[in-house]
């Protein structure tokens, strides 16, 4: 899952980051609102955390220029103001969650995933390809409820074609999806990591397709 850190303050944001990337999140970051509003113009995210207070740009109108671009990621205000005004104004500007700073961690986290499950049609916890099962909340994958334990660029791929479980996802996608800003994507990379994670997927009921010219497809094997 790939997040969009929007903040203006650098211990903020770097303690953020840690934090995010120690629960297995992709994270981006910009410092100001015309670097966030240029970022989300030519980059994909599960969710992005927006500060109100931004330089250059508000944080109001990065939502609002987003939103403009019917772009519906899901978008959290993460903010020191807690005036009631503010949180109605910025809900009905189309921020889907808003948390005060300071805030408990473990409740962002909570808040990030359950932001992200409503964006998939089974909006439960635990989503299922034949014997292979996610647990969005864990975020781990377990065969025959045997843990699954898969390094992270190959958990990012995994992860992506379970929540787009059913939908064809092209290379481009996954090279968007499992990459920062800060790497260099290689799309030769998606192919090595889809290999080996067929090769952990023989002995479960659930494997990869390629499609060819349009990408990979996870589906549950017919014959088992």
């Amino acid at each position: 899952m790939k997040l969009l850190l929007i903040e203006d303050n650098p211990p903020l944001a770097l303690w953020l980051t840690k934090i995010l990337k120690e629960e297995k999140f992709t994270v981006d970051v910009a410092i100001d609102g015309v670097e966030a509003d240029r970022v989300l113009q030519s980059e994909n995210y599960d969710a992005v955390l927006l500060d109100l207070m931004l330089p250059r740009m508000t944080g109001k109108n990065v939502l609002r220029r987003l939103r403009e671009r019917h772009n519906n990621v899901p978008v959290m205000i993460l903010t020191a103001s807690g005036s009631i005004d503010e949180k109605v104004d910025c809900l009905g500007s189309g921020a889907d969650d808003y948390l005060v700073k300071p805030f408990e961690i473990r409740e962002l986290v909570a808040r990030i995933k359950a932001l992200i499950r409503r964006q998939s049609p089974d909006k439960s916890t635990e989503m299922h390809c034949g014997n292979l099962v996610y647990n969005s909340d864990t975020r781990q994958f377990s065969i025959d409820e045997k843990i699954l334990s898969l390094p992270p660029r190959e958990h990012d791929v995994l992860e992506i074609f379970m929540l787009k479980q059913g939908k064809t996802v092209s290379k481009s996608a996954l090279v968007n999806g499992i990459f920062s800003l800060g790497d260099e994507p290689s799309p030769d990379a998606i192919e090595i990591y889809v290999h080996r994670l067929r090769k952990k997927l023989e002995n479960s009921q659930a494997s990869i397709m390629t499609l060819r010219g349009l990408g990979y497809l996870l589906k549950k094997n017919d014959d088992n």
